[in-house]
């Protein structure tokens, strides 16, 4: 019986842990790596970033929690910080680049949109079938430092002035 507990404790001390929101990661912890192809076919790697601040949106074109988000994005943090030490990715979930492409011009943002067809990338910040309307806000040193979920005022104003912090003067 007690040999039986150990293995389950064991099983369970190697599972995946989520967090709230359903996030594989959590505040604290060193960004996963990966790399991308934005729209414009350059490729991006989150660990050649470093010395910037880096805000990861996922999103998608049929999500229309993230079609209110991305205007505030591009007026409120991109056009403002663009040129600094921030790099904005938006992670376009299991789209493929035509879609992507023309996403981009429907919602008339200018900040790049990476193509992640697979869903690859989102599986390594969220549990599969979690949902797509969400931000992840990397330090300089590649440590994520704010995490969010749907689009709330609140928490989007919170998100940007933690953001404007990181990048400073």
């Amino acid at each position: 019986m007690v040999f039986m507990v150990f293995l389950g404790l064991l099983s369970y001390s190697k599972a995946q842990q989520v967090y709230e929101h359903q996030y594989l990661v959590k505040v604290g912890d060193q960004a996963p790596d990966f790399k991308v192809t934005l729209s414009d076919g350059s490729l991006f790697q989150l660990s050649q970033q470093r010395g910037k601040v880096v805000m990861l949106q996922f999103t998608a074109s049929w999500c229309s929690v993230c079609r209110k988000e991305m205007p505030h994005i591009e007026k409120d943090i991109w056009n403002q910080l663009k040129g600094q030490d921030f790099v904005l990715i938006g992670l376009d979930y299991k789209e493929n680049k035509k879609r992507v492409i023309d996403f981009q011009q429907q919602m008339n943002i200018t900040y790049p949109l990476a193509i992640d067809s697979s869903g690859s990338v989102f599986k390594q910040y969220a549990e599969e079938g979690a949902g797509v309307t969400r931000n992840v806000i990397i330090d300089k040193n590649g440590k994520i430092i704010y995490l969010t979920r749907l689009f709330k005022m609140e928490e989007f104003h919170a998100m940007k002035k933690r953001i404007f912090e990181e990048v400073g003067p």
